[in-house]
């Protein structure tokens, strides 16, 4: 049995504000998806860009080095290029240069069929005041969870 890979970035709902979600293929080379099938990977950093001929990458996403990978190894930092249907790539190119959005991994998982998926979202950073407003409410929450469970 095979446990479900599912690696989040934790930092991506509390730095932004996301708009709208796509989930994205990964071209990943033999050492990449064995070392990702293991769970050593790493989107804390990492953000998505065009390249001048239009192709998606993620930046700095961290998948370590395969432990029997030998001299075949891959750089664990490189820029992998992520698979959208054109119609995609145009909306999400066009909404970057015309709204100053950005794009920003929010995890990445192996499907059913085994091959590598990221979700991204299109995403508006949030100011100090947001990040606040953030944690406050999410420790409101945990501290009415705590009350409900006390009086039970």
């Amino acid at each position: 049995m095979q446990k479900r890979i599912n690696i989040k970035n934790k930092r991506a709902t509390f730095d932004y504000e996301l708009l709208d979600k796509y989930t994205a293929g990964i071209v990943l080379g033999g050492t990449e998806i064995k070392s990702l099938r293991l769970g050593k990977a790493s989107l804390s950093q990492s953000f998505c860009e065009f390249n001048e001929r239009g192709e998606l990458f993620v930046i700095n996403m961290q998948i370590d080095e395969y432990s029997h990978g030998g001299h075949y190894n891959h750089k664990p930092k490189a820029s992998r290029k992520l698979l959208l249907n054109k119609r995609e790539l145009k909306k999400l190119r066009k909404e970057v240069n015309t709204s100053g959005l950005t794009i920003v991994p929010i995890n990445v998982f192996i499907n059913d069929r085994g091959l590598a998926k990221m979700n991204i979202a299109l995403a508006r950073g949030k100011k100090q005041y947001d990040k606040r407003e953030t944690i406050k409410d999410r420790d409101n929450k945990r501290n009415l969870d705590r009350v409900k469970k006390d009086f039970r």
